[in-house]
């Protein structure tokens, strides 16, 4: 099976909305209704040069240097939730990439990720203010890695799940853009943030900002690319826009795995 490329652009991190919005000073004379309308349009303005921009585009899809996508035998599984989409691969690979992994998921065969807006992902109550701060508003990202059986699809038997079968290097460059989704201290460390929300699990800070075009199952869609699969990452916003994707793939994609990853 092969799948033909899309080359996804990125821009540069080059201002910092939230500071620049912050230093702006209004001009004496407004009466309180215009204040608020410039702030208003202050903030739309800064979202749209954030999205010309791509300041909140991070962590970038890996460009694979394959044509073709072929299928493997290596396994992986993307996990959906209802709202929200992730990775289950082998904990010992990604340890390799990420040791500070080993010492919190010591006895863990498998680990899930997913990306998202540190208030939203973290909140132990959703409110709408959060919820359109997380959509509208670039935020801080956090990593949620969850220790998960081998018995992937027994332990999610309430989520979606679809198996992908990779070739070594297609499997690589995904454990790879997993890893860099990680930010790090200047001795490379990972940095834990509060405990997860299921089982076994723990937040870390993440890379990038979250907002409307740069979701969670947007960075899911930039692992699929990484893995070498022809997704356009811009538009796969939602959960169901990844799992009908993946749905839609030559059955070899999530057929030919003939072993476990961990066996």
């Amino acid at each position: 099976m092969s799948t033909t490329k899309q080359t996804e652009t990125h821009g540069r991190d080059t201002i910092n909305p939230k500071q620049w919005l912050s230093q702006t000073a209004y001009p004496p004379g407004l009466s309180a209704e215009a204040l608020k309308s410039k702030h208003s349009m202050i903030k739309f303005l800064l979202l749209a040069l954030c999205l010309l921009s791509g300041c909140s585009s991070k962590p970038y899809a890996l460009e694979s240097s394959d044509k073709d996508f072929v299928a493997g035998q290596k396994k992986v599984y993307v996990v959906s939730h209802g709202w929200h989409t992730g990775f289950v691969v082998p904990a010992v690979d990604i340890q390799q990439r990420v040791p500070d992994l080993k010492k919190r998921f010591s006895q863990a065969q498998n680990i899930e990720f997913g990306w998202g807006d540190k208030g939203f992902y973290q909140a132990k109550e959703i409110t709408t203010g959060l919820t359109l701060q997380a959509i509208f508003w670039p935020t801080a990202s956090v990593i949620h890695a969850v220790a998960v059986p081998s018995d992937v699809q027994g332990y999610f038997s309430k989520s979606v799940i679809e198996v992908l079968c990779l070739t070594e290097s297609e499997y690589e460059s995904l454990i790879t853009f997993i890893s860099i989704s990680f930010a790090r201290n200047t001795n490379g460390n990972v940095l834990p943030q509060k405990k997860g929300i299921y089982g076994n699990s723990q937040f870390y800070t993440g890379v990038g900002d979250y907002f409307l075009m740069n979701t969670c199952n947007k960075w899911t869609a930039k692992g699929l690319k990484s893995a070498g699969l022809g997704i356009v990452p811009a538009f796969k916003l939602t959960a169901g826009s990844i799992m009908d994707y993946i749905d839609r793939q030559d059955p070899s994609l999530t057929e030919s795995c003939a072993v476990q990853n961990n066996e």
